[in-house]
C-alpha cells in the first residue's frame, strides 16, 4: 500500500532513541523529511545522521526541552523554516514508565507528579499548540500522541494519570481540529522492546540468574500474541496514522501491546 507520505514533513519529539527514533526511521523510509526534537544534542545529532544516511531524506536535529514553552516554540519555528512546512507531529518525548521511586500513595512525591505531567501532558500540548497554525494553513495535518497502556491499568498512579490525560487531550484536539483537515490520534504501547528495554531486561535476567533469551520468552507470554512487540511495530502503526490513508480514524486511542489477556476493553 502506498501511504501517500512522500515529500511530507514531520516533527518527532523524543526522536533520538527508542520508539521515537523507530518512528522517525519508518516515516523517513516512506519519503518524509524530518525534524527530530530531544534534549541531548549528542544523541540527537547521531540519530539524525544515521536516519539521513539510511534513507536519503532531510533530517534536522533540533535540541529541544518539551518541558519548556519557549524551547518548544523556538524549535517548531526552526523546524518550519528548515522543512518549509509542518504536516505531521508525533509526540513521543516522555520519561519511561512514570513510576515513583517506591510503590504506594505514601511515597508519591509532588515533584515526580509535576515533572511527569509537565513533560508528557503539557509537553504534548505545547507542541500541538505550536504546530496547529502551520497545519491549519496547509489545510491538512496529523498529530499522533504516544501514550501507554498504563492509561487502562492500575498499579502506577502517575503513569495512569499522565496517560489518561494524553488520551483526553487527543480527543479534545480531534474534535477541535478535525474540521480543519487535522486528524489527532493516540497510541498506547505496552511493554515494547527498545534499546532501553534490552538493557533493563539484561539486568533483570542477571539478577535472577537466567539468560536474556529466557527473560525475552517470559516477556512474550504477557500478551495474547505471545510475541515481543518492538519499537518498529509501533512505528509501523504510527506511519499509517500519519498518512492520508488514516482519514477514517480521528480522536481514537489504539492499544498496541499485543493484546491484554481476558480484557474485553482495556
Amino acid at each position: 500500500m502506498d501511504l501517500q507520505l512522500a515529500n511530507k514533513t514531520a516533527i518527532i519529539t523524543g526522536g533520538s532513541k527508542g520508539i521515537g527514533k523507530a518512528i522517525a526511521r519508518a516515516l523517513a523510509e516512506e519519503g518524509v523529511d524530518l525534524a527530530l526534537f530531544a534534549r541531548n544534542p549528542e544523541t540527537l545529532n547521531a540519530a539524525a545522521a544515521e536516519i539521513a544516511a539510511a534513507t536519503r531524506r532531510k533530517v534536522v536535529a533540533i535540541p529541544t526541552d518539551t518541558g519548556n514553552t519557549e524551547s518548544v516554540d523556538a524549535a517548531v519555528a526552526k523546524a518550519a523554516a528548515e522543512l518549509g512546512r509542518i504536516d505531521i507531529l508525533v509526540n513521543c518525548a516522555a520519561q519511561p514508565g512514570g513510576a515513583p521511586p517506591r510503590p504506594g500513595i505514601e511515597h508519591l512525591p509532588d515533584e515526580n507528579f509535576l515533572e511527569q505531567m509537565n513533560v508528557k501532558v503539557l509537553g504534548y500540548t505545547r507542541c500541538a499548540r505550536a504546530v496547529t497554525p502551520h497545519m491549519k494553513a496547509n489545510g491538512w495535518g496529523r498529530i499522533i500522541n504516544i501514550s501507554g497502556l498504563a492509561a487502562r491499568q492500575t498499579g502506577n498512579p502517575i503513569g495512569s494519570m499522565r496517560n489518561v490525560a494524553v488520551q483526553a487531550l487527543t480527543k479534545n484536539l480531534a474534535d477541535e481540529l478535525g474540521p480543519f483537515g487535522i486528524n489527532v490520534t493516540c497510541i498506547h504501547p505496552g511493554l515494547t522492546w527498545t534499546e532501553f528495554m534490552e538493557e533493563t531486561m539484561a539486568r533483570q535476567a542477571a539478577s535472577r540468574g537466567e539468560t536474556l533469551e529466557h527473560a525475552r520468552d517470559r516477556m512474550a507470554q504477557g500478551n495474547t500474541v505471545h510475541q515481543i512487540i518492538t519499537a518498529e511495530d509501533i512505528a509501523a502503526l504510527t506511519a499509517f496514522l500519519a498518512s492520508p490513508r488514516s482519514i477514517a480514524v480521528n480522536g481514537e486511542s489504539i492499544a498496541a501491546g499485543g493484546g491484554a489477556p481476558k480484557a474485553i476493553y482495556y
